[in-house]
């Protein structure tokens, strides 16, 4: 077992956000300083093409946090009263590959320690502390479409991706990347390693607003490496930026290496994400210890280091503010500032924000998002349909462009946002399935819903359109009729599903409906289907699962296999639509434009290019009255 260095009796306790932002502005003077050198970088450039991912990013499940891997199975009768004892385990770290057969992480400070095993007080859900395979983004996904303008959380998005860019700045700051388990932008990856994309966003923002970076190479977690580095880069530099190590676990150096240099001021902020965050004070220079996941990575350069900058004398971004009505719940805990990366768009007169799902190292998120929402330290949620405040990160202009796409995933709607972009449009979808695309529609929280939903009688859409809709007049709009079948490595058919490892689609989505529907004309009962509770939320997902071995056969469209490069075997045809209001059909110039491009021969010959569609009711108009 690696030995724990022990913490500092003197560091201080965790403090608001306002709090340490008061504590740092007291505890320096800041002089400002110009230079004039050239911004080196894509900061600003605009995308001549669409770009996808040649990664899936993780391309392993990994551990979320440092602690044991255990079989979730094996705590489900373990309580307070009656603690589970277990010794099958085996000890993992931040990032580290979760071993095959074990679907959980329980986090070292969970855990107590007796006669060489551990005792469980609580059930521990399957997949709990695990990223899975593909969570950020999977292989020859789009991340960008044309002509989109590339923000500084893109440029780490699309080195991550195996896309190399970089920057330059103002003010003299050292940026230092540490771990293990980060490799060089450019470098292919292995399982539990990560391309070093963050300080690629700091050094990003900061040439964009004219200070001058030192961008050092990784260094490992060893701390005498680390305080070497540090050294050097206090003789030269202004601030001092640590990306990775600032949280407990052991191999964290960077609270250690403040401590033998100078004086740790602040040891943790209650925010959420970069809660581990700390700040220092070497030689009277600030130095930072940000956390190494992307997104709580972005959020201290975003709350912290700008803030820091300003001071300086720096003109740093604004983010201005917009109300706006929750499209999704939003669970935040008590005590913490949360801020929470979301999509907007304008519906009639309301600006509707779409959170996305907890994830501080999934940076597809950076890359959709239009805005940030801040949830109070008092609130412990915020629902569905409340009314709040959203930060842009995007101009005022280009908000008021996008589109709310919510409902079932197809690749070819990322290949209609590429389209898009030439009429200025910024399409922004949500992968939530057929049925949960409806509910956001039907509740004012999107403009298009895809859909395809099978009824009994073999109609699709119109049956749950009445289902769900009173009094409402709705417009569908035909993608196309794309073929769904079963993806495997061996060309195995639809008879196979009883013998073989399955991947499903989740709950509510068509497909998981077509499939349902399917099973029950063949009489064939859900548990014969080894895998039938496992779930995928797009058609990629699937693939990548029967890719990476996770499952040997699964349903999906012939597009998302013939993107992985996998056999297909045909099931059935099925009608693909977009839904929306006869209202915005009629009088919103963004959704008049989309239609015109689904109608468009060249949409018709990006289909037949994916393959597994046919266009001839490609851009057909049916009307539904709802009474």
């Amino acid at each position: 077992m690696v030995k724990k260095e022990k913490s500092s009796p003197q560091a201080p306790p965790i403090t608001s956000l306002s709090g340490a932002l008061r504590i740092f502005q007291k505890r320096f003077s800041f002089s400002p300083r110009m230079s004039r050198i050239p911004v080196q970088g894509s900061l600003g450039r605009t995308t001549a093409e669409a770009i996808f991912s040649p990664l899936s990013v993780p391309a392993a499940h990994l551990s979320e946090v440092d602690g044991i891997a255990v079989r979730s199975k094996d705590t489900l009768d373990s309580s307070g009263k009656k603690p589970v004892f277990l010794t099958d385990v085996i000890p993992v770290n931040t990032g580290n590959v979760v071993p095959y057969g074990y679907d959980a992480v329980i986090m070292l400070e969970d855990l107590k320690e007796k006669n060489g095993g551990y005792c469980i007080e609580k059930p521990i859900p399957p997949w709990h502390h695990i990223r899975p395979i593909g969570e950020d983004i999977v292989q020859n996904e789009m991340i960008l479409p044309r002509k989109s303008k590339i923000r500084a959380s893109d440029i780490g998005a699309l080195l991550s991706f195996g896309i190399t860019e970089i920057l330059v700045c103002d003010l003299k700051v050292a940026l230092i990347p540490t771990g293990d388990m980060i490799v060089p932008a450019g470098t292919h990856p292995e399982p539990d390693q990560m391309i070093a994309s963050n300080l690629h966003v700091v050094a990003a923002l900061l040439g964009s607003i004219g200070v001058t970076v030192t961008h050092y190479p990784i260094v490992l977690d060893d701390k005498k490496k680390i305080t070497k580095v540090v050294t050097q880069a206090i003789a030269d530099h202004d601030i001092i930026l640590i990306s990775g190590g600032s949280s407990k676990g052991t191999k964290d150096y960077t609270a250690s290496v403040i401590e033998e240099l100078g004086t740790i001021i602040v040891n943790g902020i209650a925010i959420i994400p970069a809660k581990t965050t700390i700040l220092g004070d070497i030689e009277g220079k600030p130095i930072i210890g940000m956390p190494g996941y992307p997104i709580a990575n972005y959020t201290i350069l975003r709350e912290i280091v700008l803030p820091l900058l300003s001071w300086f004398g720096c003109e740093i971004p604004e983010y201005p503010a917009i109300p706006v009505i929750l499209g999704r719940d939003v669970h935040s805990s008590t005590g913490f500032e949360e801020f929470v990366l979301a999509s907007v768009g304008k519906i009639k007169d309301h600006w509707i924000a779409v959170p996305f799902p907890r994830g501080a190292g999934v940076q597809m998120y950076m890359v959709r998002a239009q805005a940030y929402l801040k949830i109070p330290s008092s609130k412990g949620e915020l629902k569905s349909g409340d009314k709040t405040t959203a930060y842009l990160t995007v101009p005022h202009k280009t908000a008021d462009q996008v589109v709310l796409v919510t409902g079932s995933h197809d690749p070819a709607i990322d290949y209609l946002a590429d389209l898009a972009k030439d009429a200025g449009i910024t399409i922004a979808s949500s992968h939530v399935g057929s049925t949960g695309g409806l509910l956001a529609l039907q509740q004012g929280f999107c403009h298009l819903a895809p859909m395809h939903l099978l009824s009994d009688d073999g109609e699709y859409n119109i049956p749950y359109l009445k289902k769900h809709f009173h009094n409402e007049e709705l417009v569908l709009v035909c993608i196309g009729e794309r073929i769904q079948g079963i993806v495997s490595k061996e060309i195995l058919g639809f008879e196979s599903i009883t013998t073989h490892r399955f991947i499903n689609r989740q709950e509510g989505s068509g497909t998981r409906m077509l499939f349902d529907h399917l099973l029950k004309q063949k009489n064939i009962r859900p548990e014969l289907i080894d895998g039938y509770d496992e779930e995928v939320p797009t058609h990629l997902g699937v693939c990548l699962a029967v890719m990476n071995g996770d499952a040997d056969l699964g349903m999906t469209i012939y597009s998302a296999a013939r993107a992985f490069s996998l056999p297909f075997v045909p099931v059935d045809v099925e009608r693909y639509e977009l839904v929306t209001t006869k209202e915005m059909f009629e009088k919103d110039h963004r959704i008049k434009k989309i239609v015109e491009l689904i109608k468009s021969q060249k949409f018709k010959e990006i289909l037949i290019h994916l393959g597994g569609y046919e266009i001839d009711q490609t851009g057909n108009i049916r009307y539904c009255p709802i009474r």
